[in-house]
């Protein structure tokens, strides 16, 4: 199966950059992690849009950058909605005075390693996936 990599936006105007790139860059990653991509959807939308996504889907109250909902029905097959608030995205990006475009590609493969089986909540699991994605951030060539 050919990977599907798409872009939307919800209640928001978001442009994106070097889509091409970006999803060769998508696909490269994934592979480097012995899986595959299936279906990937990337939605951009506002804090609020996604604070109600939060809500309704996992029951916390709270405004964050990205949720991720795996659609993978084979091993190794990477399918997924991933939706990423463009507004946190920039605010972090601010906060850690970087680059958005940078900030936007580490929530991006940060997404992509939740559907690969990366976890972020305890603390061991936290410095694994801040290593990949640092790692996969400093393979991009766009």
């Amino acid at each position: 199966m050919k990977p599907k990599i798409h872009f939307f936006t919800e209640d928001i105007e978001f442009k994106l950059k070097n889509k091409t790139n970006l999803k060769k860059w998508i696909i490269e990653s994934v592979e480097a992690e012995s899986s595959f991509v299936g279906e990937l959807n990337f939605i951009f939308c506002s804090d609020e849009y996604l604070l109600k996504i939060n809500q309704e889907y996992l029951n916390h109250d709270t405004y964050t950058d990205i949720i991720t909902f795996d659609n993978s029905e084979e091993d190794d097959e990477i399918s997924g909605d991933i939706f990423i608030s463009a507004e946190r995205v920039t605010e972090n990006a601010s906060q850690l005075n970087i680059d958005p475009q940078t900030e936007l590609h580490r929530i991006i493969i940060h997404g992509v390693l939740h559907l690969i089986g990366f976890l972020d909540k305890a603390p061991k699991d936290k410095a694994l996936m801040t290593s990949k994605e640092d790692h996969y951030l400093n393979r991009r060539n766009f």
